[in-house]
């Protein structure tokens, strides 16, 4: 029984989910220190309220963009140019519901929702075409959308930040369906559709297999310039969707400053989620689990009091300890200086006299 048990024990340490779930709840219960009703929900009006709802709700948009990054790190690739997309999206959306004579019209939003995300997936195909078509490195392809998607969202608002007064809009990111934030339930559906396509069909296999080797897909008859193609569109459309619930949740659209730096921090939680940004293995679920571990780390910053001035100085400190604490080699090599009585075997001098028997 205990060889069972201590069996089970290793494949849960062992399990690439442990340390990111680990280090979340860690993140949590530490908010207790300094807000005993931390964990406290509460229902209001139908509607859930608390620490860890607000937590979901604001990392929603995150949990989008890391997961369409998620996949294109899985072929080998980056898209820098979310940050961009997610600007455009909620731009152009607040730009068509502000010229309608009545922004609370349902066919009005949704034409604009429609158009976001419309224009959201024309530049998914472009970084696609760049990268597999043209073969231009991700990192110089999408920096280069990163850079003009900027000045995009900056001629769609004409420099200035659009104010819209729009009910059904403002259900995107700051309205409730069955109690619960409406972003929350999208960011699920998508999750649960991403893991659907690529867990239950031959597509995650493929995508892996392009990230490990992409001439060797390719030479094995798996077309690797369509499947790259796939997850630059489907990048661009979770940075879409983000966008959408950004500029809901404020009621208004910057394409200055909003998604500003999301790019890394999806990066950031693809990496922290298990993902080799080298390509091949991924993990969605992890992906997500990195989203909330980064937003639970800017709710515990602000919880605790960090002065903002030194807050991305804090937050970096903590997220070069999460990735020590996570990485196999860093841990491997801690435990064995611990152990005493163990070194590493002198190396052989190469001058050394090798003698020959005759």
């Amino acid at each position: 029984m205990s060889g069972r048990m201590g069996a089970a024990v290793g494949t849960v340490w062992r399990h690439r989910l442990f340390w990111p779930v680990l280090i979340l709840v860690v993140l949590l219960l530490s908010n207790l220190i300094f807000t005993p009703s931390f964990f406290s929900v509460e229902m209001r009006n139908g509607h859930l309220y608390g620490s860890l709802i607000d937590i979901a709700r604001f990392g929603a948009p995150l949990v989008l963009v890391a997961l369409g990054m998620t996949l294109v790190i899985a072929t080998g690739g980056i898209d820098l140019s979310v940050g961009a997309v997610v600007a455009i999206s909620g731009a152009l959306a607040c730009l068509w519901i502000s010229k309608q004579p009545d922004q609370n019209a349902v066919v009005g939003v949704l034409v604009a929702v429609g158009l976001a995300l419309l224009l959201s997936l024309v530049l998914g195909v472009w970084n696609g075409f760049l990268v597999a078509a043209v073969g231009i490195q991700p990192i110089i392809a999408t920096l280069i959308l990163m850079v003009a998607g900027r000045g995009l969202a900056q001629l769609i608002t004409d420099g200035q930040i659009i104010t819209i007064n729009s009910s059904p809009y403002k259900l995107i990111g700051g309205g409730y369906l069955f109690g619960l934030p409406f972003s929350i339930l999208l960011a699920l559906v998508m999750t649960l559709l991403a893991v659907l396509f690529t867990r239950r069909t031959a597509l995650g296999m493929l995508i892996e297999a392009v990230g490990s080797n992409a001439e060797a897909s390719r030479l094995s008859g798996i077309r690797s310039r369509r499947y790259t193609l796939l997850v630059y569109v489907f990048c661009a459309l979770c940075a879409g969707i983000a966008g959408l619930m950004v500029s809901s949740n404020v009621s208004s659209a910057d394409g200055n400053k909003a998604g500003l730096l999301i790019e890394l921090d999806a990066i950031l939680a693809v990496v922290i989620g298990g993902t080799l940004l080298t390509g091949g293995r991924f993990s969605l679920g992890g992906t997500v689990v990195g989203a909330l571990i980064i937003q639970a780390l800017s709710t515990t910053i602000y919880t605790i009091g960090v002065p903002p001035q030194t807050t991305l100085v804090f937050k970096a400190i903590v997220v070069t300890v999460v990735c020590l604490i996570q990485s196999p080699a860093f841990r491997a090599k801690f435990s064995r200086r611990g152990r005493p009585g163990r070194a590493d075997p002198p190396a052989r001098s190469v001058q050394q006299k090798v003698e020959v028997p005759a």
